[in-house]
């Protein structure tokens, strides 16, 4: 039987211990169990190398780590309990987490309760016994950061993700920790491990490249869920990324002739199947996420039309008595404030198309008609844009400033026709705190869509003051 050399004996053995073999007796047993495969196969005229790359394709990639953890699966107690514990917690909150989903799209009973044992479940039961399964299988050193960091960065995630569902406060704050968590911790935790992998020299730039792009789409997922600007092209350019690195990483791989096999056309296939669908998934998730606001503010402007209509209607039928002249100058005095509404609702659109500041002069978003303008929702290119609420409606800002003086002037109106004491019940209806709660610090927290829906809500607040005024005048005929 064919002898190997030292070297070639140091090879098997640092190609063994690359494989992060942590069991001591395990790893002079598993190197002394391939070169003795390696000399079997020797006896058939092959070269070391061709007779080594035989035995290593017979192993496949994992089946080093594979004996590994069926060895500590086998003699060790404590890694038993934390592998089982990981499989059922990580079965079990996944269950949890998709049965809720189906629960809360069906608006059925228990889902609030399941989606949050399942992401208590796996922040704190499946996470953890992850990351001690992971240190009693490596027991590196330069890689427990890595686990740790991917560690809080799911846990932030998961949490995060369920104080969204459930609409609890802090959502935002373990969402944002997730993000940062992973792009300034775990990115660069895993960079630093590839790198340490001297056979990966050639796909360094792969993996620099693909850093980029899964900061870009963190990043990208942190703006969409903050309402910032600047989402479609974090979002585009991490997919376009993506694209990129799958084939030129499978380009590297698989370039070699003999690695064209099956394994080769799955994972073209697989690749495609997550570039493709997760592109779409987002753009769908996009559009779903944005279409929730568009029936409320529909239904505002339909609300408007019809009390619009139907102060008119008061008035006309009431055109030949003693009141008429009063009732022209209500509806005089309240049109020329909902005008003043209408022009601060042109400046927020003009202003959230516009670049770099500068307001845009564009129409096709605003359609005249013969009772007011309508704001066409859908034809807004940033609707959850954050700085026409700052600069128009903040209680600091010019425009606020007009809109209360022209407030204040309709309810001094107003006294004029309801008496004091029925006055404090409807006060509210003319104050823009009601409709307007926000104060300086909390500008980020206000979109466009948000101050537009305030603004359509006070328009059909002053609508049903005019009511009640028209009524208070035709009584008095």
């Amino acid at each position: 039987m064919p002898d190997l050399s030292a070297e070639n004996i140091c090879r098997i053995s640092r190609d063994v211990r690359k494989q992060e073999i942590t069991f001591s007796n395990l790893v002079d047993e598993l190197i002394d169990h391939i070169c003795c495969d390696v000399e079997y196969e020797m006896q058939n005229g092959l070269t070391f190398q061709e007779a080594y790359r035989r035995v290593k394709q017979k192993m496949g990639p994992r089946r080093l780590k594979e004996i590994q953890e069926e060895t500590l699966y086998a003699v060790d107690t404590k890694y038993r309990f934390m592998k089982n514990t990981m499989k059922i917690s990580g079965v079990a909150g996944a269950v949890l987490f998709g049965i809720s989903a189906l629960f809360k799209i069906q608006h059925w009973a228990g889902a609030g309760s399941m989606m949050t044992l399942g992401g208590l479940v796996l922040s704190f039961v499946f996470l953890p016994s992850a990351l001690g399964v992971l240190w009693k299988e490596t027991h590196s050193g330069k890689r427990i950061f890595l686990f740790i960091s991917a560690f809080f960065a799911g846990m932030f995630f998961i949490m995060g993700t369920l104080f969204k569902v459930q609409h609890w406060p802090g959502a935002n704050e373990f969402l944002m920790l997730s993000m940062i968590t992973g792009v300034l911790l775990f990115i660069p935790a895993l960079i630093v491990n590839r790198f340490s992998d001297k056979d990966n020299n050639p796909k360094r730039p792969v993996y620099i490249i693909g850093a980029v792009g899964l900061t870009f789409y963190l990043t990208g997922m942190l703006c969409k869920i903050q309402h910032w600007p600047g989402v479609s092209i974090l979002m585009g350019s991490s997919i376009l990324i993506f694209g990129f690195i799958m084939f030129w990483y499978t380009w590297l791989t698989w370039k070699e002739e003999n690695h064209i096999s099956s394994r080769y056309l799955f994972l073209i296939i697989g690749s495609l199947a997550i570039l493709i669908p997760g592109t779409l998934f987002n753009l769908s998730l996009q559009y779903a996420y944005e279409d929730g606001y568009y029936p409320n503010l529909v239904h505002q402007q339909v609300m408007y039309n019809y009390m619009y209509r139907n102060n008119s209607s008061l008035i006309n039928l009431h055109k030949d008595s003693a009141s008429y002249q009063q009732m022209t100058d209500i509806h005089s005095r309240t049109a020329s404030l909902l005008d003043l509404i209408c022009s601060i609702e042109a400046r927020m659109v003009n202003e959230s198309e516009g670049r770099s500041g500068k307001s845009a002069a564009r129409h096709e978003q605003i359609r005249q008609t013969d009772i007011g303008q309508e704001i066409q929702y859908r034809l807004l290119s940033k609707p959850f844009h954050p700085e026409p609420v700052r600069d128009q409606l903040m209680p600091d800002s010019n425009s606020r400033q007009e809109l209360d003086a022209a407030l204040n002037g309709y309810r001094e109106f107003a006294s004029a026709y309801i008496p004091a004491a029925e006055a404090a019940g409807y006060s509210s209806l003319l104050e823009s705190a009601t409709y307007m709660p926000w104060q300086s610090a909390d500008s980020k927290s206000a979109s466009l869509m948000t101050g537009l829906h305030s603004l359509e809500l006070m328009r059909n607040g002053i609508l049903t003051m005019e009511n009640i005024l028209l009524s208070v005048s035709a009584s008095h005929k």
